[in-house]
């Protein structure tokens, strides 16, 4: 049962964190979006393009997910399993907690882990240039899988949780549903740009959002203590 609550938490911290996505990502789509053809940028033409970029995007955290776990679940080998369940869970918890403040707009020291995440974005962006302007759905998708290594602390956060499962399926299947939770928000994006990004950047948006997430941090730093 508190592996489909993760699952179900992990969907709700990317579904609220569109607040981030929207500033963070928002660009990428528009970018994406405008670099198709005019007759393409039609919502009827536009969705396969968009559903391409998305999916590809998903599933590159999937991996990432699987990847991370599969770290976790090596590492528990070598060090007492609950110890270390317990000391990644509350990093986990906290690194939730300050993603919260980083969406309510309170702290922004996220903001400096993205920097530092952008040494590996720097090398893989050039091979995402070779695929603009899009012509094809097949350009869509791989540019949403080049796309999904983008330096995010959303995503980092997640990769924590991931990595404090110690488990190679279930940290797959934690960014999974953490990415099926950013769907909506930037499938809309790329449709309705404009009125989105004035929803999201109202601060009582932003603050609600923060705070819920910090909500699933401080779940976290109770689980590893046995209290939740």
């Amino acid at each position: 049962m508190q592996v489909e609550v993760s699952y179900i938490a992990a969907f709700l911290i990317g579904l609220f964190g569109g607040v981030h996505c929207i500033g963070m990502c928002g660009g990428i789509v528009g970018a994406l979006t405008f670099g198709l053809e005019d007759k393409k940028q039609k919502p009827k033409i536009l969705w396969p393009y968009l559903l391409a970029y998305n999916i590809a995007r998903i599933l590159s955290y999937t991996v990432a997910g699987i990847l991370i776990g599969g770290v976790g679940a090596f590492t528990v080998d070598l060090i007492a399993l609950h110890q270390l369940q317990q000391y990644l869970l509350i990093f986990a918890g906290l690194f939730m907690i300050l993603l919260g403040m980083y969406l309510a707009n309170w702290w922004r020291v996220l903001v400096y882990v993205e920097q530092a995440g952008s040494v590996l974005w720097r090398k893989i962006q050039p091979l995402g240039q070779r695929f603009m302007p899009v012509k094809t759905v097949t350009h869509a998708f791989v540019l949403g899988l080049i796309w999904g290594w983008l330096p995010c602390g959303l995503v980092y956060s997640v990769l924590i949780w991931a990595l404090a499962s110690t488990s190679a399926l279930e940290g797959g299947m934690l960014l999974l549903s953490f990415g099926l939770g950013t769907l909506p928000n930037l499938m809309a994006m790329g449709l309705f740009a404009t009125v989105l990004k004035k929803f999201f950047y109202q601060a009582p948006v932003r603050i609600l959002a923060g705070v819920i997430v910090m909500l699933f941090g401080v779940i976290e730093i109770m689980r590893a203590f046995n209290v939740y």
